[in-house]
């Protein structure tokens, strides 16, 4: 028969509990098989997990290490471009102090140099404006044209060969006389300078003002020479020719180049318009002819000293062949005195050459015996 249990009103049969005990063991030993895989699951899992916090940690140093070595790389790295930098920076900041030096240098002697400029610029105003000034009164400009040709002259000449303001036969004062040699009498010089009627022409603004300046330029120049050829072309006392000196090139040139007419009209006056440069020539061509003119007049004391230095010539010859004759003289002496010292010393090495002891006569021999 099945036993049959009742607990709280429940009727249960002992298989029944029997089983159910059994499941339960069951239950419970496959709780404790599936806690203990769990755990070792779990302690696999632990363990790879502490492998790899491992690992990780093991990587972390290594990245800090990486790390740590990159930055200071890093920090070498750009100390290195920083050092570079300020080497380049320094070095630029010096050549540009240097090149700014230099500039400002440069900047300085230029500075001065403009400033002597404008000094001399100033000065030559100066002298401009008093030259100026100097020229707009006439009787000024009379002296300067004068002293200018008197300076060319004192350059140019002897000063025995011309004289300033003489006075000639008719009276009348001449700026300058050049004395020329012989008879072609004394050169007179008279400096004259135009220059109100050129500075209208010039600075004339139509025909009508053009053509009033070279009439009144024209009669001017005209006056000057005719006053000239007047007053200081004397017959046997002056030369043929005398000299209008124009101390302006300008003028000069202004007058070659549109007033040929004047110029010819001063050849048929026989006077000479010079400027400065052409009056250097002419004084020139006027020294030459003086020192041709004293060399002539000195020809007779020049042949008279070659003659004198041909006879002094003569007498040295004469002295020099009396002395060819004493050197020869000696030169025979002393080739006499050559040949008695050979003889003598030929009969000296005869007599080294004999045998003294032999050859004495036998009386001397017994003589230096009976001495010894």
């Amino acid at each position: 028969m099945e036993s049959v249990i009742s607990y709280n009103g429940l009727e249960i049969s002992l298989i029944e509990l029997i089983l159910g005990f059994v499941l339960f063991l069951l239950g419970a030993l496959l709780a404790v098989l599936l806690a203990q895989r769990n755990a070792g699951k779990l302690q696999s899992h632990l363990n790879d997990m502490n492998e790899r916090q491992v690992q990780l940690q093991g990587r972390l140093s290594q990245f800090a290490e990486d790390t740590a070595q990159r930055d200071k790389m890093f920090r070498e790295s750009l100390d290195n471009r920083l050092s570079q930098v300020s080497d380049r920076v320094g070095k630029s900041i010096v050549e540009t102090q240097e090149r700014n030096s230099e500039n400002l240098k440069q900047l300085h002697e230029r500075l001065a140099l403009i400033d002597r400029a404008q000094k001399n610029i100033e000065t030559l105003s100066g002298e401009v404006s008093g030259l100026q000034s100097l020229l707009a009164n006439k009787q000024a400009r009379g002296a300067f044209g004068e002293k200018q040709m008197q300076d060319l002259i004192e350059d140019f000449l002897p000063p025995n060969a011309y004289s300033f303001q003489a006075t000639l036969s008719n009276n009348k004062r001449v700026d300058a006389l050049i004395h020329m040699p012989g008879e072609q009498g004394d050169v007179a010089i008279d400096s004259k300078f135009p220059l109100e009627s050129w500075r209208r022409l010039t600075e004339s603004e139509n025909s009508v003002d053009e053509t009033a300046a070279k009439r009144d330029f024209i009669r001017d120049v005209r006056t000057h020479m005719s006053a000239i050829a007047d007053k200081y072309l004397i017959f046997g006392e002056t030369h043929d020719v005398a000299m209008l000196f124009l101390p302006s090139e300008a003028i000069y040139a202004e007058l070659h180049a549109n007033f040929p007419q004047i110029i010819e009209e001063g050849f048929k006056k026989k006077v000479m318009i010079v400027s400065p440069t052409t009056f250097m020539a002419t004084l020139h061509t006027m020294r030459a002819v003086m020192k041709d003119a004293a060399m002539r007049e000195q020809a007779h004391i020049i042949q008279r000293e070659v003659g004198m230095m041909a006879k002094d010539v003569g007498l040295l010859d004469e002295r020099v062949a009396k002395l060819q004759q004493h050197f020869n003289q000696s030169g025979e002496d002393i080739r006499k005195i050559r040949i008695s010292t050979e003889k003598i010393s030929k009969r000296a090495d005869k007599i080294e050459a004999l045998d003294v002891q032999d050859d004495l006569p036998s009386n001397v021999t017994d003589f230096r015996r009976s001495g010894s």
